[in-house]
C-alpha cells in the first residue's frame, strides 16, 4: 500500500492525471474548537476514507465538532491502512492546525507521521501534493518520499497576477509598487517561489521562468487570465496550460481577491523520479529511515556532518572475496542484497 499523502484542506487536492495516481487524504480533525479547517468528506488514497471524513460529509460546520479522540482515530486509521503518512501543512495555516498535528503524533507515540511545512502558495502546494502522490506508487521509501517535498519545492514556479499589492506581505514590495496599487487598472505579476520577484504586468520586464519543461496550472479569481495565458505562458515556454479551481485560501494568502494564481511545474513522473533518485540517500541516525537532504522529515533529526558519519561499507576486493569461507560466494551474495533484505 503506498504511503498516504495528506493535506489540510480539500482545496489542495488536484484531480489525478491518470488511474495510477492515488488521490490525497484530507485530514478533517486538525483544528480544535474555534479552528478553521475544512470539513468536507474526502476519500483517501486507493479509496481509504479518514475516520473523520464520513462525519464531516454529513454537514458539520467546523472543526469544533471534531474532538481530539476523533482526530486520533483518523490518524490511527491512516497509519494502519498505509503504514506511513506524509502531511503537507502550509506555513500560513492557523497555529491550531499545527498544534493539533503535533498533539496527535505525540499521543499516538508514533514516528510514522511526517509533518512537512511549506512556504508555497496554495496552488503551488496543491501541485507539490500531486507530485508526491505520483511518486508514492514508485519504489521510494517513506523517508525519501517525505524529504522529496523540500527538493521538489525548488522546481515549482508559483505566483499570481494581482490587481493590488498594497497589503501583500509574502514577497518584498517596493514603495513605488505600493503607490501604483492605487492606480485604477494596475496589475502586478508576482512570483513567490523559488525566488520572490515582482514586476508590473504589461511592462518590458517579465518574471524569470524555469529553464526546464513544465506544465502550467492557473486558477482564476476576480481577474481575467489573458496576461497569464497570452504573455507569461509563451515566455516560459510551458508545454500546456490547464484551468483549475481557485483554492479558498488564495485570496487571504495573496491579500486580494483580484488575482489569477498560477504554478508551473514538472508534470512527467519519469523526470520527477530521476530527480529524486539522483540525490544521495542516507540513513537517519535517530529513527533509521532513509532520507535525502540534511534532515529527516519524520523525526526532524539533522544529518550528521561528513566528518562524524560512519564510513561507507567498502566492497571486497577479489583477493578478499577469494579468502572468505566458501571462496567468497556467500559474502558476495549478502552484499548484493537490496537495502532492508535479510
Amino acid at each position: 500500500m503506498p504511503t498516504a499523502i495528506a493535506v489540510t484542506s480539500p482545496d489542495l487536492v488536484l484531480p489525478s492525471p491518470d488511474r495510477h495516481t492515488p488521490t490525497a487524504t484530507v485530514l478533517q480533525g486538525l483544528a480544535g474548537p474555534g479552528g478553521g479547517a475544512a470539513t468536507k468528506g474526502a476519500v483517501g488514497a486507493n479509496g481509504a476514507m479518514g475516520a473523520m471524513g464520513a462525519r464531516g460529509a454529513k454537514g458539520s460546520k467546523g472543526s469544533a465538532a471534531f474532538s481530539l479522540e476523533q482526530a486520533l482515530t483518523e490518524a490511527h486509521t491512516l497509519i494502519e491502512y498505509h503504514g506511513y503518512v506524509i502531511v503537507l501543512c502550509p506555513a500560513s495555516a492557523p497555529p491550531a492546525v499545527l498544534h493539533r498535528l503535533h498533539t496527535v503524533r505525540s499521543v499516538l507515540e508514533t514516528d510514522r507521521i511526517a509533518i512537512v511545512r511549506s512556504e508555497l502558495p496554495p496552488l503551488g502546494l496543491s501541485v507539490l501534493a500531486l507530485q508526491l502522490r505520483q511518486l508514492s506508487v514508485c519504489d521510494f521509501s517513506p523517508g525519501v518520499l517525505a524529504c522529496a517535498a523540500r527538493l521538489l519545492s525548488h522546481y515549482i514556479y508559483a505566483g499570481a497576477l494581482l490587481g493590488s499589492v498594497a497589503r501583500l506581505d509574502r514577497v518584498p514590495v517596493t514603495l513605488q509598487s505600493h503607490a501604483r496599487s492605487w492606480v485604477p487598472g494596475a496589475q502586478f505579476a508576482v512570483l513567490a517561489t523559488p525566488r520572490p520577484e515582482l514586476v508590473k504586468a504589461g511592462g518590458d520586464t517579465l518574471l524569470a521562468g524555469p529553464g526546464f519543461s513544465t506544465k502550467m496550472l492557473y486558477a482564476t479569481g476576480q481577474l481575467t487570465p489573458d496576461w497569464v495565458l497570452d504573455t507569461l505562458a509563451p515566455a516560459w515556454n510551458v508545454q500546456g496550460c490547464a484551468d483549475v479551481r481557485l483554492p479558498g485560501e488564495s485570496a487571504r494568502w495573496w491579500a486580494t481577491g483580484k488575482l489569477v494564481e498560477f504554478a508551473a511545474a514538472i508534470p512527467d513522473i519519469s523526470v520527477l523520479y530521476q530527480l529524486v533518485s539522483s540525490v544521495r540517500r542516507e540513513d537517519c541516525r535517530w529513527c533509521g529511515l532513509e532520507l535525502i537532504g540534511d534532515r529527516c522529515a519524520f523525526c526532524a533529526a539533522p544529518l550528521l556532518p561528513p566528518s562524524e558519519r560512519a564510513p561507507a561499507e567498502r566492497a571486497p576486493t577479489e583477493r578478499e572475496s577469494a579468502a572468505a569461507p566458501g571462496g567468497g560466494t556467500e559474502a558476495t551474495a549478502v552484499r548484493a542484497l537490496p537495502r532492508g533484505a535479510t
